[in-house]
């Protein structure tokens, strides 16, 4: 018997269902979770995938998990790559629910333990932290060119968004402080020269899979995995991408600071810049090294050491 892979394509107030060739539909509430989750059990479905959909998917996803369900949230760009891959142009919510089943299908998904209420609530708290910083910086480049007037506004917001910044700073330092397991981890995380508190945290928050995963998986999943483009005689060049943006832009930062101030780090960049590379795949590469320290940094549960 064929294993049943089913796929959902989440909306705001409805669950399109695709089970093994049939697609029904459910509300996106609790009474809707409940009949999804007793329609698929009897199934004993072997994946149930859902596209990521700007956090319309999480509760979905949690129901399914906490009912012994495999779930899986997709990169939403990889399906429609898919899709227009296998020749699929129509789209509707039942039609992408198919889609995502058949992408299921075709590249096998591994499902991951879904992260806690209190991971939730911690991820969720750096990213609003990180949406703030980024309005003050939006705000700090219009306030260059703006009238006497409008700087007026501006330096208004950016008081109210700064006492705002405090108050989320101060909700992660209570977080952090609050979990013996989190705290531990950040500590061993800033052990490595170039990672402070900020990084340690977006990591922490972001990455909970560091230190479980071997280099190769966690540099995907950090978009620091590079892949080639080449075509017979033609040699491309090597890139990298995808993965967690949040997560890939803390190691740069953290890079940054590492090739200065990290012995090793600062050693290894200066190999590479006198090899000839150019410094900023030096700098990606100084950057990939670092996860794989603080990879290791967690598996081990040891903190760094320069000998």
């Amino acid at each position: 018997m064929d294993s049943i892979v089913v796929g959902i394509d989440v909306a705001k107030d409805r669950l399109d269902v695709a089970p093994s060739g049939e697609v029904f539909v459910v509300e996106r509430n609790a009474g809707g979770l409940e009949l999804l989750v007793q329609r698929l059990k009897p199934l004993a479905p072997s994946l149930v995938v859902l596209e990521a959909t700007g956090g319309f998917e999480t509760v979905a996803a949690a129901a399914l998990a906490a009912a012994g369900l495999p779930v899986v949230v997709v990169n939403p760009a990889q399906v429609r790559a898919f899709a227009k891959a296998i020749g699929q142009r129509a789209k509707t919510d039942a039609i992408d629910a198919a889609v995502i089943a058949h992408f299921a299908e075709a590249t096998k998904p591994e499902p991951r333990p879904l992260a806690d209420e209190a991971t939730r609530l911690f991820a969720d708290l750096v990213a609003r932290r990180r949406q703030i910083v980024e309005m003050i910086g939006a705000e700090r480049q219009r306030e260059k060119r703006a009238t006497t007037r409008i700087k007026k506004s501006i330096a208004r917001l950016i008081k109210a968004l700064e006492k705002e910044l405090a108050s989320v700073n101060s909700d992660i330092d209570d977080a952090v402080r609050g979990s013996p397991a989190w705290r531990d981890k950040e500590d061993l995380l800033a052990s490595v020269p170039g990672i402070g508190p900020i990084i340690a945290r977006t990591l922490i928050a972001d990455l909970p899979e560091l230190g479980s995963l071997d280099r190769k998986k966690i540099a995907a999943l950090a978009g620091l995995a590079p892949f080639t483009r080449q075509s017979g005689q033609w040699q491309g060049r090597s890139f990298i991408g995808g993965g967690r943006g949040s997560v890939r832009t803390a190691l740069f930062m953290g890079a940054m600071a590492a090739r200065r101030h990290n012995p090793i780090l600062k050693a290894f960049f200066g190999r590479l810049v006198a090899a000839g590379k150019p410094k900023m795949v030096a700098l990606i590469a100084v950057a990939r090294k670092l996860l794989t320290i603080l990879n290791a940094v967690l598996r081990d549960q040891k903190p760094w050491q320069t000998a």
